[in-house]
């Protein structure tokens, strides 16, 4: 199995969000899976413009925006499993993540032209990794639920979201009960 795994996390390696992706990009490393990571908030990330010049050729992914997309294009084209891991901010992901998923929707998804066209990533897996202040319940489920409707729009298949909470920046995230939920995570998607 190949993972594209798009982090965004404004606080990078010292992020919750890192804390809780690198249990499971270990685990799917030990089980044989190469991981491709793309770090947005270190890349140029623009925002979609809505031109539709993406639909002109239903052949490949591609943007008349020219930035650090097209690396991320080809890697999804190759992956079975697309790993999303960012914070909840304002009851969603931030802003490099929803300049790539925006980008993604329209240059993957051949819906938008005069003809319609396929979904070019059609059947390929997604998951998400979040952390966010408030219970999950209330804090990281609207950006799931976005996720969902983004996957049956795009034909891709759900497998579902790992959130933890932090209580306070005066206290510690990461714990011994958080490590073991990203690791049965990243199990469950091994069998997905």
């Amino acid at each position: 199995m190949i993972c594209t795994v798009l982090f965004a996390s404004p606080r990078g390696e010292a992020s919750n969000t890192r804390a809780l992706l690198t249990p499971v990009i270990g685990t799917l490393q030990q089980a044989g899976h190469v991981v491709r990571e793309f770090s947005l908030y270190d890349m140029d990330i623009r925002p979609c413009r809505a031109c539709r010049g993406c639909q002109a050729d239903h052949s490949r992914p591609s943007c008349v925006v020219e930035d650090d997309m097209v690396p991320i294009f080809e890697s999804i084209l190759q992956s079975d499993l697309i790993l999303l891991a960012a914070p909840v901010y304002v009851w969603s992901c931030p802003a490099p993540m929803k300049a790539a998923l925006d980008r993604l929707v329209y240059a993957m998804n051949k819906f938008y032209g005069p003809q319609r066209g396929p979904a070019l990533w059609a059947g390929k897996k997604v998951a998400a990794i979040t952390s966010c202040g408030y219970r999950p319940e209330r804090g990281t489920d609207l950006w799931e639920e976005a996720l969902r409707r983004f996957c049956k729009h795009s034909q891709l298949t759900w497998l579902g979201m790992l959130s933890a909470r932090h209580l306070s920046y005066d206290l510690p995230f990461m714990d011994e009960e958080k490590q073991h939920r990203a690791e049965e995570f990243a199990r469950t998607l091994l069998q997905s």
